[in-house]
């Protein structure tokens, strides 16, 4: 049986990605009502402890863009510095407030990061939160980098349970299933069970989907988290963050450790949080290797990493390489394309199987040597509030393309506007059908048409590592039974 009666599951536990974000966002529209809320943003920061951080933080004069370190972490660092060995960064990302680039800079470095640790020797760069906290992480990523910071925010995953309880589930479009359930030997890795397609996430699931590591590489995780956030961003707008701006400062006070203390840099912070709010988040692709056990990148590609992140500089090509150390590049055809549509044909022809009510496009055409995953999904996506909520017909064909973590597919659904189809970068008519082009930099991250019954896109892999060509022709190639 099709799940197409499923309900969304219990709201989230913890969240770091885009939450911290937003809230810092949210807190900066506080500005435009005067002293009394800024009073209760300062409060807000104060709450948690203080991170005494400040001959390793580069100092900024008001108005001066400025670096801030996130961590994520189950645990606060308190217990970390007392010798709670268990104690890593999950997370460790910089963001970079620059109103004069119009755009916000965000960069993930992976976990398992091979770098040296002051005092400590060669290790993973998460390793540095369980030596010393948050002031060992910020001289690590400091020294490997080359990166100045000017504050450190340290948040603990719990407490986004709350702040999404008061912004709500997004929209999110899930490349393939994640599951684990740790049965037979696996490793103890999280349990999860989301499947693929546009759809609705809530509860622990968005935070394992952030997280999941279970098959996975850092430098994919990495994108992943970066696409959660940009999805996220997308959704909750400034009205929203406003509108709730009380109950989620208390929650981001009572979770979260920082430096920032006093009006006067609350103030400074906020100026540029407000001038950066429109911005788009503008990701800067990680590009290393992957070993058995490190990720490495060499001192050329974090000098590259540093001026693309300081200077804002769009990073061309896709997010990531997924290239195993000690292997060379296997070389596809010239367009990269296969014809694969008997295979195609079989997906839509499974749909129909089911019962879908509405025509399934499949594309004739994918990329050299993918495989389709599975049947194809159909189901439904809920729409509106608990009791008047309409539930839209939605398939998803979901194709792997080679490397670990490298899928793509085709969505369907009769939901005529979801968030995922805003702000298109342009409409292009190609051999006579309209297209809705939605590009990452040089990268076409997904390609939608619509019919009178129905709307579909092609989405790139979590990478983008289809080219703007291959994307097209994919789509072009799109045909019903």
């Amino acid at each position: 049986m099709p799940d197409q009666f499923e309900r969304p599951g219990n709201y989230w536990k913890r969240l770091l990605l885009g939450s911290l974000c937003l809230i810092v966002i949210a807190a900066g529209t506080t500005s435009v009502a005067g002293w009394n809320e800024i009073d209760l943003l300062t409060e807000a920061f104060e709450q948690g402890k203080e991170l005494k951080l400040g001959r390793w933080l580069e100092q900024a004069e008001s108005g001066e863009p400025q670096t801030i370190m996130l961590i994520g972490s189950d645990k606060r660092h308190q217990s970390a510095v007392s010798g709670a060995g268990s104690a890593r960064s999950d997370t460790i990302m910089l963001v970079r407030l620059d109103p004069s680039e119009r755009a916000t800079a965000l960069l993930s470095l992976p976990r398992d990061l091979k770098v040296r640790i002051p005092g400590y020797g060669t290790d993973k760069i998460n390793a540095a939160y369980s030596y010393g906290g948050p002031e060992l992480t910020l001289r690590t990523v400091t020294k490997v980098t080359g990166i100045p910071v000017n504050h450190v925010v340290n948040v603990n995953f719990k407490g986004f349970r709350e702040a999404v309880n008061e912004l709500g589930c997004p929209y999110i479009d899930i490349d393939r299933r994640y599951f684990n359930d740790n049965s037979g030997y696996e490793p103890d890795y999280a349990t999860i069970d989301v499947k693929p397609g546009y759809q609705k996430l809530c509860g622990h699931d968005a935070l394992d989907y952030v997280r999941y590591r279970h098959e996975d590489t850092d430098i994919v995780r990495a994108a992943r988290q970066q696409e959660f956030l940009r999805q996220l961003k997308q959704q909750i707008g400034l009205t929203k963050l406003f509108e709730r701006r009380a109950d989620l400062l208390e929650i981001f006070g009572r979770y979260t450790d920082s430096d920032i203390r006093g009006r006067a840099n609350v103030l400074s912070l906020l100026k540029l949080a407000l001038a950066s709010a429109q911005h788009p988040i503008r990701e800067i692709h990680f590009k290393g290797s992957i070993g058995v056990s490190y990720v490495t990148a060499s001192s050329a590609a974090i000098r590259d990493l540093r001026n693309d992140f300081l200077g804002l500089k769009a990073t061309p090509g896709p997010r990531g390489r997924l290239k195993p150390e000690g292997k060379k590049d296997k070389r596809e055809p010239v367009s990269g394309l296969e014809n694969a549509a008997v295979a195609g044909k079989d997906q839509a022809l499974q749909l129909a199987a089911l019962g879908q009510k509405f025509p399934a496009f499949y594309p004739k055409l994918r990329t050299y040597g993918a495989l389709y995953v599975g049947p194809p999904r159909y189901y439904k996506i809920p729409v509106g509030r608990k009791g008047e909520r309409e539930w839209y017909p939605a398939y998803r064909m979901v194709i792997k393309k080679g490397l670990i973590g490298e899928y793509y597919g085709i969505q369907g659904t009769t939901w005529k506007d979801p968030p995922a189809l805003r702000d298109a970068s342009e409409t292009r008519e190609i051999d006579g059908r309209e297209y809705e082009l939605h590009f990452d930099g040089d990268r076409l991250r997904m390609i939608a048409w619509r019919t009178n019954r129905a709307v579909y896109w092609l989405q790139n892999t979590l990478l983008q590592t289809l080219s703007v060509r291959q994307m097209i022709a994919i789509a072009k190639s799109a045909r019903t039974l």
